[in-house]
């Protein structure tokens, strides 16, 4: 182990009120923790990665995150968590070793550099998962589709110290302008990552499909391949909308991407065929704007057609992972899966949910035949398709609230160790093959099934059942404390975007001309002590209490009986109805509860 006075050891921190600076991740390469003063004055509140010289720190490169600025509120959200963008030395010196030998002339590798695999991501990813490439099926018939997988599960094997560091960290975590890796980047992004030009180890899901996309038959092999391009789904989807020339410029990329498209579209309807719901939620983007992060930005990132083609082979290939890993499985074997598990919606809740539909359709004076679920004669699945996508703004509110009601169906989704149902992608069985590199899952998947194919030699088969039962455990906390993160973000996002409209609010007092309109929503849900709605710049959802409206409205307010609207308690009066539009106010902070209080103005009747 390093000591704080070692020149090598580094670490990450701010900057104190007396120019010291102290360990926020708490480093295993460095003693307990203590502060440093440093070497050249940097302001309170800068983020620097420094190492230790002669008892002071000195700076490494330039400053991580300017003080004030949102990208310095996310490197103390990630130290809060224990999130660390570095990795302890002995993990670097053993990833060192895999980019000086990483396998590529492995002759256990079946070649597969001759199929022009391409990758399809976002613009600025450079940890690459996966490569595709698709052909026609034997005779011209259906489709044969290569889906090569990252190999991390050579690099990071049990027993290394990769391993142990990826197995505390369980995941990849994500933030606005800053990302806590599981591997370090010269795996994640360097010699591991499927990057165009260079050979790369992979798992490779070679699978033959019938001309409706049915499985015909499914092989794992690990091989050799050679990405020819890396393009965007953006760029794909101008291609094919004959807006731009093929990526890359290459037939086969050309033919491949052609084929993508068809796949993804059976492959589609074959959901849509097993009443997988799909609901219409806006997704959204957070990054930082301005000089070093200085402010959140956040926008609707709409998913194309590409990225749902692409999504739905990457979900067959978890599927039939899954399958593969289930197959003569017993207790007593050498092989210990791990599956994604989802519970489908309970009577209780799908009873709910159709109560609330026919609410919102006498609500809004809307026609029962066209609107309301009945679920004797129709799935919830095709229910939720049939509702408007354009027409009058008023319909599409409704539907968009309905679409939220129903997502409210949906059970838990948890990582188990035996197979069962996954009711977002309506599969029998389902596993975690597809992000390796960013989910300690994904590895041990890989490994599990290496060793069921008898190509790699087991682990003690006692250690591997408490590694199961240790991951199983490590995988849904990642799960959960990303969920955390992605709050903690959207929140410091409506702190940001709720200062600015109080300031607003506050400039109008004095000269109403410079007052700006409050944040147009729609209202989603509404519960005993709450008011959801849905912001529509930024898409974000956000509550407003009852507590607040009853200030705002000078009466005591509930939940209406319908469960559909808030109410006056004195007389039963409607003042606020699900798929209402609505403006919403910035108030004041209330800092005692550290929150906003918001009011709502109606924009329309409902």
């Amino acid at each position: 182990m390093q000591t704080s006075s070692s020149p090598q050891a580094s670490f990450i921190g701010p900057v104190d009120d007396r120019g010291h600076i102290q360990d926020a991740f708490a480093n295993d390469d460095l003693e307990e923790p203590q502060s440093w003063p440093l070497a050249s004055p940097q302001p309170p509140g800068t983020w620097l990665q420094v190492r230790i010289v002669d008892g002071r720190a000195k700076s490494i490169g330039d400053p991580l995150a300017t003080a004030g600025t949102a990208l310095a509120e996310l490197y103390g959200l990630a130290a809060s968590r224990g999130l660390s963008p570095l990795h302890p030395a002995a993990v670097m010196a053993e990833a060192e070793a895999v980019v000086e030998d990483p396998g590529i002339d492995d002759p256990s590798l079946d070649d597969l550099t001759h199929l022009p695999f391409f990758t399809i991501d976002e613009a600025h990813s450079k940890d690459l998962d996966q490569a595709l490439c698709i052909e026609p099926g034997a005779d011209g018939e259906g489709f044969r589709v290569w889906y090569a997988i990252a190999d991390a599960a050579w690099s990071v094997r049990p027993g290394t110290a990769l391993f142990a560091e990826a197995l505390e960290r369980g995941a990849t975590y994500y933030l606005p302008g800053l990302v806590i890796p599981m591997l370090p980047k010269a795996l994640s992004e360097g010699v591991v990552s499927l990057n165009p030009g260079v050979d790369r180890r992979a798992l490779v899901f070679d699978i033959a499909l019938a001309e409706d996309g049915q499985v015909v038959k499914t092989q794992l092999r690990r091989g050799r391949i050679h990405s020819r391009i890396k393009t965007t789904y953006d760029a794909v989807q101008a291609y094919l909308d004959g807006r731009q020339g093929v990526p890359g410029d290459e037939p086969a990329i050309a033919q491949g991407i052609e084929l993508l498209r068809q796949v993804g579209r059976r492959r589609m309807r074959l959901a849509e065929a097993r009443d997988v719901i799909s609901i219409r939620r806006q997704e959204i983007a957070l990054s930082l704007g301005g000089k070093r992060g200085l402010r959140f930005v956040a926008m609707a990132d709409p998913r194309n057609d590409v990225e749902r083609y692409n999504e739905q082979i990457s979900l067959l290939c978890n599927i039939e992972g899954a399958h593969f890993l289930a197959r003569g499985d017993r207790p007593d074997d050498e092989v210990h899966p791990i599956y994604r598990v989802h519970d489908p919606p309970t009577r209780q809740r799908l009873d709910r949910f159709e109560r609330n539909v026919r609410a919102l359709v006498k609500l809004h004076g809307l026609d029962a035949d066209r609107w309301a679920w009945q679920r004797r004669r129709q799935s919830l699945a095709g229910y939720l398709k049939s509702l408007p996508e354009d027409g009058p703004e008023h319909h599409l509110r409704v539907a968009k609230a309905i679409h939220r009601q129903a997502m409210l169906t949906g059970g838990r989704s948890l990582y188990d160790t035996a197979p069962g149902y996954h009711f977002g992608v309506g599969a029998d069985a389902y596993a975690r093959f597809t992000a390796p590199m960013r989910e300690m899952v994904g590895i041990f998947c890989h490994k599990e099934a290496w060793e069921k194919l008898g190509k790699a030699e087991p682990n003690d088969r006692r250690a591997d059942a408490e590694l199961q039962s240790l991951i199983l455990i490590l995988a849904n906390e990642a799960k959960q404390t990303q969920r955390i993160l992605d709050r903690e973000a959207n929140r410091r996002v409506l702190d940001q975007l709720f200062e600015q409209a109080l300031r607003s609010r506050r400039r109008g007092q004095g000269d109403p001309g410079r007052a700006k309109p409050g944040l147009r929503g729609v209202i989603l849900g509404v519960s005993r002590s709450k008011v959801h709605v849905g912001l529509e710049d930024p898409p974000i959802d956000i509550k407003v209490y009852l507590r607040d409206l009853q200030r705002q409205h000078g009466c005591r307010l509930r939940q209406g009986r319908d469960t559909m609207t808030v109410r006056r308690s004195d007389n039963g009066k409607r003042l606020y109805t699900v798929g209402q539009a609505v403006e919403v106010r910035v108030y004041k902070r209330d800092k005692r509860r550290d929150r906003w209080v918001l009011n709502l103005k109606i924009l329309d009747d409902g």
